[in-house]
This record gives C-alpha cells, structure tokens and sequence, in this order.
C-alpha cells in the first residue's frame, strides 16, 4: 500500500487545546496538499476552515470531546451548529458513564438523535476503547450497528491510550456489514496505518502521518 493510498484515508487532526488559527490553517493547506480524507479541527475553527477550504476538503469536528458527559441534549445542540458551520463530518463521543450503568436505551438514544440531526452527514462514534471493557466494546459494537451511526472509533486520544490492533479487529468481527471503522490515537508511523487498515480500518486519526511525510 502507497504512502498516498494511506494518507487518503487519514482525517488530519488537530484538537489540542492550545491549537492557534495558524496551526488550523496549516494543517488544511498541508491536508490539501497530500490529499487526506479531512480535517478533524475544534468546533470553534470549522466556520473559518470552512471559508478558507472552500469545497477542497472535508471539514470534521467533534462533539461532546473529549470526555462524553454532555447532555444529550448540548450534544444535538452542538452537532447542529457544527454542520450550520460548515462541517461535512461529526465525531462524536458516547457517554462512557452511562454504558457502564448499563443503560444502554439511553446510549442508543443518544446514538440515534445525533445522527438524526447530522442527516446524510457522516457520524462517527468515539467509544473510546482504553476505558472499556471487552464486553462492553462487543456491546458499543451492537449499539452503533443499531444507531444507523456510520462509523465506530477507537479513541478520543486524549485518555490513557489510542488505537490497538486488538481493538480494530474486535470491532471488525462484531460490527454490522454497513458500519465502518475508524483507528484513531498514537498511529505513529505508515506501516502502523498499514496494519490498522488490513485489521477493517477505513479511516485513521492522526496528524503523525502527514509530518512524517513532510520530512522525507
């Protein structure tokens, strides 16, 4: 697999807190330049990216991050202003507290009314996997089949670890046939990308890929 077949399905992130306009913008021109599948920027930048961008590049952002304990109602909230924005795609983080209840009616409710808000837009569902038990990510799995959400993810990357091998082939063999995949946390080389992708990744979050790239 080319550099470039990679780079296609990363979406090019940048969501630390101290992120200035000028490292947004850097990262679009640099997302442009190599032709990544998106940006995943701040909700506050999108309105901006998207002016700067035009129709050149996906614009992502998230929802609820990176701790998940909006209420559900913030979270529609601010998936609708996103995409009023601007946004093409939403990463959304579930709310971990309540899957550990076991309330699953109200993780699958959150689920299915941020997707009915983000319409044909892509929803990506952030589980973040390092939190979890494998149960309960077997669990997300059913969850996010049912919710009509068009992604699982791994990883805010912001808690105590990314992406695993294990994590992405579990999902592979528990989600349904029309939810895709999305690696995200610590993907730190192409070979890493590689192998998140043969495991069922259609998508990888991470900015490492691009800056390697640069440097050679």
């Amino acid at each position: 697999m080319t550099h470039t077949e990679i780079l296609s399905k990363v979406d090019h992130t940048l969501l630390a807190q101290t992120a200035a306009w000028s490292e947004i913008k850097a990262i679009c021109d640099d997302a442009l330049k190599y032709q990544t599948a998106s940006v995943c920027i701040p909700p506050s930048y999108v309105k901006k990216a998207r002016e700067y961008v035009g129709d050149s590049m996906c614009v992502c952002t998230v929802i609820g991050f990176p701790n998940g304990y909006s209420t559900l109602e913030t979270k529609v909230f601010e998936t609708k202003n996103a995409l009023e924005n601007g946004a093409d795609e939403i990463d959304m983080v579930i709310n971990i507290g309540a899957l550990k209840d076991k309330d699953y009616d109200f993780v699958l409710k959150e689920i299915k009314a941020i997707k009915e808000a983000c319409g044909s837009h892509i929803l990506k569902v952030i589980i973040e996997t390092c939190l979890l038990t494998e149960e309960e990510k077997i669990t997300m799995c059913r969850l996010v089949t049912e919710s009509g959400a068009d992604y699982i993810k791994t990883s805010t990357g912001f808690s105590t670890s990314g992406a695993t091998f294990e994590d992405v082939k579990l999902f592979a063999e528990n989600v349904g046939p029309d939810v895709k995949i999305k690696a995200a946390g610590g993907i730190s080389s192409f070979d890493d990308g590689e192998n998140f992708i043969k495991l069922g990744a259609s998508r990888l979050g991470t900015s490492r890929l691009v800056k390697i790239e640069k440097a050679q």
